[in-house]
């Protein structure tokens, strides 16, 4: 998860806020919460080096999750999942679903 100084928390951490300012919402991050907040909507915010399984963004869905932005994109199955339950996906600031 991280190395003996933390760097790559640090690094997850620091994308998740400049991600939340991009989408105008609030970084809360905080565990077993939503990383962001804007208005109603609850936002996922993932700095992965391979792209977001299905059984993420399910897990996101079941905290209220309503917005996911992704470094690296999502899987086909996940993308298809987010489809049918009306969730915003983003690879970045481009929206994929």
């Amino acid at each position: 998860m991280s190395n003996k100084k933390g760097q790559s928390q640090r690094r997850g951490t620091a994308y998740e806020k400049r991600k939340a300012k991009d989408h105008r919402a609030k970084h809360v991050g905080s565990l077993g919460n939503p990383d962001a907040i804007k208005g109603r909507q609850k936002l996922e915010i993932k700095n992965w080096q391979r792209p977001i399984p299905r059984p993420e963004v399910v897990k996101a869905r079941r905290k209220g999750v309503t917005k996911f932005i992704s470094k690296s994109g999502f899987t086909e199955p996940a993308l298809q999942y987010g489809k049918e339950r009306k969730m915003k996906l983003y690879k970045g600031r481009k929206r994929l679903v």
